[in-house]
């Protein structure tokens, strides 16, 4: 999404995209998305708000916590995916769960679960991500009958 940007520079696009949202100021490029995001999180707001307080904060998975910046990236990943059908088919997917869930926000968690498997897989195999896992992941989560395993 950032790509080559350490976590504290990932991070640092958040809070500048957040703050000029809140200064009513022109949103620019990803800021746009970031924002739009965000709002759909008002749990997270506060966050955005004091950098200075969680731009270095670790979210270690066995805190019970979960990481707020992951959760938020993960949904701009997914828009830029449904934005570009990429990988192939995921737009389908979004519609048959939109049948499902018709809260937008919803089908996008569920989306999420999948694009989390499959980046689970991919660390646990020290392998590149294998959207096939991601696309079955989702012909399940569907009941599409085309993909299965």
């Amino acid at each position: 999404m950032f790509g080559g940007r350490d976590r504290g520079e990932s991070r640092e696009v958040f809070f500048r995209a957040w703050r000029a949202h809140r200064e009513g100021r022109q949103l620019e490029g990803v800021e746009q998305l970031i924002v739009q995001v965000a709002l759909r999180h008002p749990e997270y707001h506060a966050l955005l708000d004091t950098p200075e307080t969680t731009l270095d904060r670790n979210y270690p998975p066995d805190s019970g916590e979960s990481n707020p910046f992951l959760h938020l990236g993960m949904h701009i990943a997914v828009e830029e995916q449904l934005s570009i059908d990429q990988p192939k088919g995921i737009r389908g997917y979004y519609r048959k769960l939109l049948e499902k869930f018709p809260d937008e926000h919803a089908a996008q968690h569920r989306i999420m679960e999948c694009l989390s498997e499959m980046l689970w897989q991919s660390q646990r195999q020290g392998a590149l991500p294998d959207e096939g896992i991601y696309l079955k992941c989702l012909a399940r989560m569907t009941g599409d009958p085309a993909i299965r395993g």
